[in-house]
């Protein structure tokens, strides 16, 4: 039987069905979780926007336009919630996202990223070593440029969804997901020489 969708199990928790909603809960909130995390870097205060973010998903659910997708719309408001914990400001306004996903600009995503001549940030997680690497780079890149790579690259969204998700211009996102990528492929590389081992010159 083919899992129903998240906007199928949105429509029913609106209809009466909590158990839909508990469905939609445990298929998000660990990947909502890895996210939210890199804004808040504590594992309590992560916790608390997750909660938050599920609780106005539930307060919400009955004005989302079900023709929208719902992953654009449950990161916009994780983004949001996070970015609120992390400023302790007012809450930023949500932008609902509903864009459909497009073959096209799919390809012109990762063929845009190719050109950046560095590796994918997928190709460098064969191993437990490469993937603390990689995320101990991530963690230390500039917040702009590691938010727009976390949402293309580990949450598959696309140049639109992630402007939606951000509230930024288009071509804020490309130039930023470019840097990011050149970013982590020059800190990765630095990172593979310095832990390239010398070979002993008197070995022989």
């Amino acid at each position: 039987m083919t899992p129903r969708s998240d906007e199928d199990l949105l429509r029913a928790f609106v209809g009466g069905d909590p158990t839909a909603f508990e469905l939609l809960v445990r298929r998000h909130a660990a990947a909502v979780y890895q996210f939210v995390a890199r804004f808040t870097k504590n594992a309590a205060s992560t916790e608390d926007v997750v909660q938050e973010t599920f609780l106005q998903i539930s307060q919400s659910a009955a004005a989302f336009d079900g023709k929208r997708l719902f992953r654009p719309w449950l990161y916009t408001i994780a983004a949001n919630k996070a970015r609120d914990a992390l400023r302790a400001s007012t809450r930023r306004r949500e932008f609902v996202s509903d864009f459909r996903d497009d073959p096209d600009e799919a390809r012109a995503c990762y063929q845009d990223l190719l050109r950046v001549d560095v590796e994918s940030p997928a190709a460098e997680l064969e191993t437990d070593e490469k993937r603390r690497a990689v995320r101990k780079i991530v963690d230390a890149m500039p917040r702009p440029l590691w938010e727009v790579l976390v949402l293309a690259y580990y949450h598959q969204f696309r140049y639109r969804q992630i402007a939606a998700i951000l509230d930024m211009p288009l071509g804020t996102v490309k130039s930023r997901l470019h840097a990011a990528v050149a970013f982590l492929g020059r800190e990765y590389r630095a990172l593979r020489t310095t832990e390239t081992p010398v070979a002993d010159e008197d070995a022989g």
